[in-house]
C-alpha cells in the first residue's frame, strides 16, 4: 500500500516538474523573441527617434548627436585634385599669412617670414556638413574638417642679435568647423554675390617646432614666442566672428564686414567655495574674463575704452573673494559669442594655477535686462566629464545692442559717453539708447555717480545654525558698505535661532554703481563672538526697482535665512573727468 502511494506521488511530482520545465522554456523562448524584436526595432531607430524617447539629460556627456551629414563623395574628389589645390593654394596662403605673422611678430625677432610653404600630399577630410538657418537673404553652411598634414613649412626668422634660424613647423594636427556664408542671394548666376569664410570653431590645433640642423631650446623662450604668434594670428585673422570676404559678382559688400553690434556690461561680484590650490594657507584667486581672447595689441582696432580681455585684481589668501569690478566688452555676434570667466590662483613669480572656468552664452541674455547669475566652475568647457565641485562665481550681466529702441530718452548730451549699465540705472528702466555716436568721442567722458541714500531694514532671521553649547545663539547683524566702509549693527537678541530685529539703518552712498552691502550674522559671547554667515548684495536691483523685500540664504552656513527690506532714494550728481 505504501509502495503504491509513493509511486502515485512520484508520478504526480514528475509530471509537475515536466510541466513547469516546459512552461519555463516556453516563457524564456517568448522573452527571447520579444528581446530580438526590441533589438531589431532599436536597430531601425534613427537619431531623432532616440532623442524623442530619451531627453538629452539622460545621456552621458560623451554621447553627441551630430546634425552634420557625411561627405564621403567630397573627400574622394578632394583627394584626387589635392596635388593641384596644393600647388595653387600654397602661394596664395603664403602671401596672405605673411603680413599677419609680421603683425604678431615677437619683440625678440627682427624678421619672421616663410622660406618654404607647401600644404603637403595629405588632403584634409571633411567629416560633416550642416546648413544653418540664417535669414532668407543668405545660405550658411558649416563644414567640419579634420587634417593630419605632412606640410613642408619653414619659417626664416632673424633676431636682433643677428642670429638667423630656419624653423620647421611639422606634425600639424587640426580639427575644426569652417563656416561659409553665401550672401546676398541674387537672380544672376551663380546666384550669390559674395562668399564669406571663417573658422567657426577650433577644436584642436597641434604642431611642433624644430630648428633645421639645430635645437630650438638654445634660445630660451623662442619656441613659446613663435607658437604664441601662430595661435594669435589664427585667433585674430580667421576665427569667428572675423570673416574673410571673396566677391563673386561686382557690388558693395561692406555690410558683410565685421562690425560691433552691441555692448556687454559685466559686473564680477564674487566667488565662493573655491578649490584651495595652496598646501600652506589658502589660494590667492583672480579672474580673467574675455569674449574673444585677443592680445593687447589688437585692442587698437576697436574702442580704446572697451576690452576683449580683462584681468581682475587677485585677493590674498581667500577662497571666497569679493571683487565687485565692472567691465565692458564689445560684441560682434550675439548669437554665437559667449563670455568666459577663468579663475586662477596667483603664485607670484611662478605660473598661476588654474582653478576653474565658466561661460555664459550671449544668446541667453535678454537685451536691456540685467541678469544676476551664479555659475558653477568646471575644469573644461568643451568636455565636461569632471563632476568635481570647484566653486561658483557671481556675475551681473547686461547686453545692450547698438541702436536699440527703448521707451526712455537719454537725459545727457550725446557729446558725452556713459556705460550702458549706468544709462539703465540712471533712467530707471531696463533698456538702452543709441550709443553709436559715443564711439567718436573718447577723449572726454562724463562720469555718472549714482548717489543716494540706501535704507536697510533688517527684519528677522530664520533657522540660524546652533553655535552655543546650550543649543541656542545670541545673534546680531553687522551691516557694511564695502566701498565706503560705513558700518552699523543691530541689537543682540538673546537665546534665539529665529530672532526678530525690525531695525532700519540709512547709509549715504556716494557711488551706488560700484558699492556693495555686506550683512554678517554674528553670535555674541561674553568673551568674544562667533561667525554665523553672511549675505552680499550689489545695489543694482534696489536702484532699478526703488524698493524691494527679500529673504536671503546665509553664505558659509549650514542653514539660515535673513529677511530684509531695501529702499533707495536717489540723489544723482555729475562729475567731469
Amino acid at each position: 500500500m505504501g509502495f503504491l502511494v509513493g509511486l502515485l506521488f512520484g508520478l504526480v511530482a514528475g509530471l509537475a516538474i515536466v510541466v513547469l520545465f516546459v512552461r519555463s522554456e516556453n516563457s524564456r523562448s517568448n522573452l527571447r523573441t520579444k528581446l530580438a524584436t526590441t533589438v531589431a526595432a532599436f536597430a531601425r531607430m534613427t537619431v531623432e527617434d532616440s532623442r524623442k524617447i530619451l531627453p538629452a539629460e539622460f545621456y552621458p556627456s560623451w554621447v553627441v548627436f551630430s546634425q552634420r551629414q557625411k561627405l564621403t563623395w567630397l573627400n574622394q574628389h578632394l583627394t584626387k585634385i589635392w596635388p593641384y589645390v596644393n600647388e595653387a593654394a600654397s602661394d596664395l596662403i603664403k602671401a596672405s599669412v605673411e603680413p599677419v605673422l609680421e603683425q604678431y611678430r615677437p619683440v625678440i625677432l627682427s624678421s619672421l617670414k616663410f622660406s618654404k610653404f607647401t600644404l603637403g600630399t595629405v588632403a584634409p577630410q571633411f567629416t560633416g556638413v550642416s546648413i544653418v538657418e540664417d535669414g532668407a537673404d543668405s545660405v550658411t553652411m558649416e563644414l567640419e574638417m579634420q587634417w593630419d598634414a605632412n606640410s613642408n613649412i619653414v619659417l626664416a626668422i632673424k633676431t636682433y642679435l643677428g642670429v638667423s634660424l630656419p624653423v620647421q613647423v611639422k606634425d600639424i594636427g587640426f580639427t575644426g568647423v569652417f563656416r561659409l556664408i553665401f550672401k546676398p542671394l541674387v537672380n544672376e548666376f551663380p546666384c550669390f554675390g559674395a562668399v564669406c569664410y571663417s573658422l567657426r570653431k577650433k577644436k584642436k590645433l597641434d604642431f611642433t617646432l624644430k630648428v633645421i640642423g639645430g635645437d630650438i631650446s638654445t634660445i630660451p623662450g623662442l619656441a613659446d614666442a613663435i607658437e604664441s604668434t601662430i595661435r594669435d594670428a589664427i585667433e585674430d585673422s580667421i576665427m569667428w566672428p572675423v570673416r574673410k570676404i571673396i566677391p563673386i559678382l561686382p557690388g558693395d559688400y561692406s555690410d558683410l564686414e565685421l562690425k560691433p553690434v552691441g555692448m556687454l556690461e559685466v559686473k564680477l561680484i564674487q566667488a565662493r567655495d573655491l578649490t584651495n590650490k595652496d598646501i600652506i594657507g589658502k589660494s590667492d584667486p583672480y579672474a580673467v574674463l574675455f569674449v574673444r581672447p585677443l592680445p593687447d595689441r589688437t585692442k587698437k582696432k576697436f574702442l580704446e575704452e572697451s576690452f576683449f580681455l580683462c584681468v581682475c585684481i587677485f585677493q590674498n589668501n581667500d577662497l571666497n573673494p569679493i571683487w565687485n569690478e565692472h567691465y565692458e566688452f564689445i560684441i560682434e555676434d550675439a548669437t554665437t559669442q559667449h563670455l568666459v570667466v577663468r579663475i586662477y590662483d596667483d603664485e607670484g613669480v611662478q605660473a598661476s594655477e588654474f582653478i576653474g572656468c565658466a561661460q555664459v552664452l550671449l544668446s541667453e541674455l535678454e537685451p536691456g535686462k540685467v541678469k544676476d547669475v551664479w555659475l558653477n566652475l568646471v575644469k573644461d568647457l568643451e568636455i565636461q566629464r569632471d563632476s568635481k565641485y570647484r566653486g561658483q562665481v557671481h556675475l551681473e550681466l547686461l547686453y545692450c545692442p547698438f541702436g536699440m529702441e527703448n521707451s526712455f530718452t537719454n537725459p545727457f548730451s550725446s557729446d558725452f559717453s556713459m556705460t550702458s549699465l549706468e544709462r539703465v540705472l540712471k533712467n530707471g528702466a531696463n533698456g538702452t539708447d543709441d550709443i553709436e555716436n559715443e564711439k567718436a568721442v573718447t577723449h572726454k567722458k562724463r562720469e555718472i555717480i549714482i548717489r543716494g541714500v540706501l535704507s536697510v531694514t533688517v527684519i528677522s532671521a530664520e533657522d540660524l545654525p546652533i553655535v552655543d553649547l546650550m543649543g541656542k545663539a545670541d545673534p546680531y547683524v553687522v551691516l557694511t558698505m564695502k566701498k565706503s566702509e560705513l558700518k552699523n549693527k543691530t541689537r543682540v537678541v538673546n537665546d534665539s535661532l529665529n530672532p526678530v530685529w525690525n531695525q532700519t539703518f540709512d547709509f549715504v552712498v556716494e557711488d551706488g554703481l560700484h558699492d556693495m552691502l555686506i550683512l554678517e550674522v554674528w553670535d555674541h559671547d561674553t568673551f568674544g563672538k562667533d561667525y554665523m554667515g553672511r549675505c552680499i548684495l550689489t545695489l543694482t536691483r534696489v536702484i532699478l526697482e526703488g524698493e524691494y523685500k527679500d529673504c536671503l540664504p546665509l553664505e558659509g552656513a549650514k542653514s539660515g535665512k535673513l529677511n530684509i527690506n531695501l529702499k533707495w532714494m536717489p540723489q544723482p550728481i555729475f562729475r567731469d573727468s
